[in-house]
């Protein structure tokens, strides 16, 4: 049976989010992202792109580039909403599915030719999508899982692609080395050093060539331009651990912000575990100064899913971390050696009153969101909490760093 891989991608995905809320945006240059002094573009929309504009730079470069720009710092709880719909869509739709990113999905088609014909099956699923949601999207398909993400990037934007089996190599020979995955701007640089340009120019250079100049890397991006890597799809994953970092607008040394976005940390994850039946048994804080020097401290603990036992050892470790007495940069928490089970009452230390407290403020985030009640040493850190289940197999919500 041949196998048929469908890659689906929402075009610009933040971009298109914030159009449907506000029309007044559509068709105007649009940044979104983080915008502080260190603030990074998201995502944004294709009038900035002929700017030089792209997702992954600095908000103050890309604001340079493209002054007339609408700004907008993005909401990731509707981001998720629209992204929940969508999963919806096509959970109902395919009979196997991997949710790569918040915008990105893979599907095996496999065995559907028979019945329904795969071409026309992936051209409606994208039809009810754009049509249920008001969302763009795009998609490539073929016989691999690398050439069917390539092919979505050459369809866009807002369209579809079919590449026929055995002609994944002719495919890809005429593009750039860049639309390669896992080639990125270092590894580019790497290559063009060495004249190839082209993927077709690595299709002719032996692997043993490549595994020299790149070493296992090489041989990752000597299989995907001869269309041979194709990895299999995961439909979910399970985490090992649960991790948040915040990234200050300007370096700080004021204790009291420090410690309050400590304690939300520690805080949110605790619940986050909680909500998916996990226990961690370490805990890790990670401090980075204004010279960039990163230390990190961890404990191992008695599998406990407890804010009073959890927030307690994260403010330990912080204050044994924190020796420099400089400018910190990053703060990050980090609960690892996750097991599935529900917190065990201690007998010694646990009481009724405790026990009920935990079970009621659970239930009120649960229904009006994780924000809604916090402890009062957690006011100030507005912006910690997530926005789903980081247990049910889809991935988390990223808001920078992105190659869209």
């Amino acid at each position: 049976m041949k196998q048929q891989i469908l890659h689906l991608d929402l075009d610009t995905f933040f971009v298109s989010c914030e159009r449907l809320i506000d029309s007044r945006l559509q068709k105007r240059p649009l940044l979104v992202g983080g915008t502080g002094d260190r603030g990074v573009v998201a995502a944004c929309s294709y009038e900035t792109r002929r700017f030089g504009v792209h997702s992954g730079m600095a908000m103050k470069l890309a604001r340079r580039l493209c002054p007339e720009a609408v700004v907008i710092r993005g909401n990731a709880s509707v981001y998720t909403k629209y992204s929940s719909q969508v999963t919806d869509i096509i959970k109902e739709k395919v009979p196997v599915f991997e949710k790569a990113s918040v915008d990105e999905f893979y599907a095996d088609l496999t065995g559907m030719d028979k019945f329904f014909g795969t071409y026309k099956y992936a051209s409606e699923l994208r039809s009810t999508i754009i049509r249920e949601t008001g969302l763009p999207i795009s998609f490539g398909l073929s016989a691999n899982k690398i050439v069917s993400k390539v092919a979505t990037g050459e369809a866009k934007p807002n369209n579809q692609l079919r590449i026929d089996e055995g002609f994944e190599k002719s495919f890809l020979a005429p593009l750039s080395i860049k639309k390669i995955p896992s080639v990125g701007d270092k590894t580019y640089q790497i290559l063009r050093n060495l004249g190839i340009d082209k993927v077709s120019v690595v299709q002719q250079m032996p692997l043993e060539m490549m595994i020299s100049v790149l070493g296992q890397n090489g041989k990752t991006i000597w299989m995907r331009a001869n269309g041979l890597d194709n990895p299999p799809l995961i439909p979910f994953y399970d985490r090992k651990s649960l991790s948040t970092e915040r990234t200050f607008g300007k370096d700080t040394i004021d204790m009291l912000r420090l410690k309050t976005t400590i304690f939300a940390m520690a805080e949110s994850l605790a619940y986050s575990l909680r909500s998916g039946d996990r226990l961690a048994g370490c805990i890790s804080i990670k401090i980075r100064y204004s010279d960039f020097n990163t230390y990190t401290k961890q404990v191992k603990i008695p599998y406990t899913s407890a804010d009073h036992v959890i927030i307690p050892k994260v403010m330990e470790l912080f204050d044994k971390l924190y020796e420099r007495r400089l400018l910190i940069r990053l703060v990050g928490v980090k609960l690892s050696d996750l097991v599935t089970g529900n917190y065990q009452i201690n007998m010694f230390d646990d009481t009724e009153e405790m026990l009920s407290l935990y079970n009621a403020m659970d239930t009120i985030r649960n229904r009006y969101g994780e924000l809604s009640i916090q402890k009062a040493a957690a006011m100030g850190a507005k912006t910690i909490g997530r926005f789903s289940n980081p247990f049910n197999g889809e991935p988390p919500i990223l808001l920078a760093h992105r190659n869209q």
